[in-house]
């Protein structure tokens, strides 16, 4: 009899384990509360950035990775899949080759450009067309810093005002 009782027992105790679990996780799903920001709370926290400063801090990211023709990742970029990948992260699809971006967008005078803009050259043996690409990071001392993937270095900022780079400079589009 006491065997029987304390088997009894032991049941009760382990099948009303499984239940106040149940219970518990009953509880706490059905007391949730969901709230939604309304859109005015979204804009005032994304407010202090700028798309094209998206844009920017994303292409940051690769500064340092190595030359890749046709690169598009952290283990190789080439100048206009850096400008792809970049403008693909705010949901802006650019076409991939440098040439065909410089048809997108609004073309604008060198002294009105902004973060953001896009900065296109014709530089080495192909001067004939356009065959570079650069993001403008930042515009200082009267020099224009853009980012972009250079054969030699890499994904570098460079300045405007370097003698190659304002040699080979075509022109300036405004995609944002």
């Amino acid at each position: 009899m006491k065997k029987t009782l304390l088997i009894l027992l032991l049941i009760i105790s382990f099948s009303s384990c499984k239940s106040s679990k149940r219970a518990k996780e009953r509880k706490t799903a059905s007391s949730k509360i969901i709230t939604k920001k309304s859109k005015k709370e979204n804009i005032k926290i994304a407010s202090n950035k700028s798309k094209a400063d998206y844009i920017i801090d994303y292409a940051k990211q690769f500064e340092g990775t190595r030359y890749k023709w046709g690169g598009t990742t952290k283990s190789g970029m080439d100048c206009s899949g850096l400008v792809f990948e970049s403008f693909k992260s705010s949901n802006i699809l650019l076409p991939r080759i440098s040439r065909d971006m410089a048809k997108k967008g609004n073309k604008i005078q060198l002294k009105k450009v902004l973060k953001g803009d896009l900065l296109f050259f014709k530089t080495g043996n192909r001067r004939n067309s356009i065959n570079h690409v650069g993001l403008i990071v930042d515009i200082r001392d009267n020099d224009i810093k853009f980012i972009h993937a250079t054969t030699n270095n890499g994904v570098i900022i460079s300045g405007l005002n370097e003698t190659y780079w304002l040699n080979a400079f075509y022109e300036a589009r405004r995609i944002l």
